[in-house]
């Protein structure tokens, strides 16, 4: 994005109540400020109000380093959680793998051609199958010892590097190793995974062949941000492909794994994006 054309964008939810809307809008417009895209919605059980907006910058009265500071007296006024980003804000990815290489390769070609607003300077792993992979790319490849005992020691290590590199967030892309709580905890809503299968049908480690000997005629996959419970937390994307009785368990997993990249992409570009609130176990996503 040319730099005169840089953007504010605030995430906010809030008990729903009139004004809203006018209130953030006016603040925005009495400081300047051209809208650009806005976008909202009400949880009408719950009764709370979302909202995805996003302005200019150039012309903006309020300088960037300041625009917090501005905003969080009309926050506080409708009890706001609020995050405040900026377009040209570029966030450092780790990606987590295991042995399989389908996911790790499309996101980074997309990173390549543009299409991922990232930078990705380390690859972790607890396997060194992948290595080539960093060498071709030019990305440092970290394999670490995560079995069993070695787990927390290796965890531990891997969050020191993580701090080194100054990652923001991470994708698991196909990474066969379960996370520890402590792990998870220390960047939350900042860990993506795909799961190789439409939660919660068919969870596990052969989803494909328990989908075959079910007959199934879809097939899907999930992007969902990581939690303590495993497979459970707030969903991204999901997908579906049909499939037929003449489809081989070899076909599944060939049209399965086409699949887990178009929604491990899709998820990870709206997370980067910054279009995405969590509340709860579940997501609001402004697409």
């Amino acid at each position: 994005m040319d730099g005169s054309r840089n953007t504010a964008i605030l995430l906010l939810s809030c008990p729903d109540r009139k004004g809203l809307v006018a209130g953030v809008a006016n603040f925005i417009f009495q400081n300047n400020g051209n809208i650009i895209h806005a976008d909202q919605h009400t949880d009408m059980e719950r009764l709370i109000f979302f909202q995805r907006v996003e302005w200019e910058l150039r012309g903006f009265r309020i300088p960037r380093e300041e625009i917090a500071d501005a905003f969080r007296p009309l926050a506080e006024s409708f009890d706001i959680t609020w995050d405040l980003r900026f377009s040209d804000d570029v966030c450092r990815t780790a990606i987590f793998v295991s042995k399989a290489e389908h996911c790790i390769y499309d996101l980074l070609l997309r990173q390549r051609i543009g299409e991922l607003k990232t930078t990705i300077p380390l690859i972790v792993s607890n396997h060194a199958d992948l290595r080539p992979i960093g060498d071709i790319f030019g990305i440092p490849f970290q394999c670490y010892d995560v079995n069993g005992s070695t787990q927390a020691v290796a965890e531990h290590q891997i969050l020191e590097r993580l701090e080194k590199d100054s990652i923001d967030c991470m994708v698991l892309a196909r990474y066969m190793r379960i996370l520890s709580r402590e792990f998870v905890s220390k960047y939350p809503n900042k860990i993506i995974n795909i799961h190789h299968s439409f939660l919660p049908a068919f969870a596990g480690s052969r989803p494909y062949h328990r989908a075959y000997d079910r007959g199934v005629k879809i097939i899907g996959a999930t992007a969902h941000y990581v939690t303590a419970e495993l497979d459970e937390g707030p969903i991204i994307q999901q997908d579906v492909v049909r499939v037929s009785h003449r489809d081989s368990v070899e076909d599944l997993i060939v049209k399965g794994r086409d699949l887990e990249k178009v929604v491990l992409a899709r998820a990870v570009k709206l997370h980067l994006s910054n279009r995405i609130l969590v509340y709860g176990n579940k997501t609001v996503v402004f697409d």
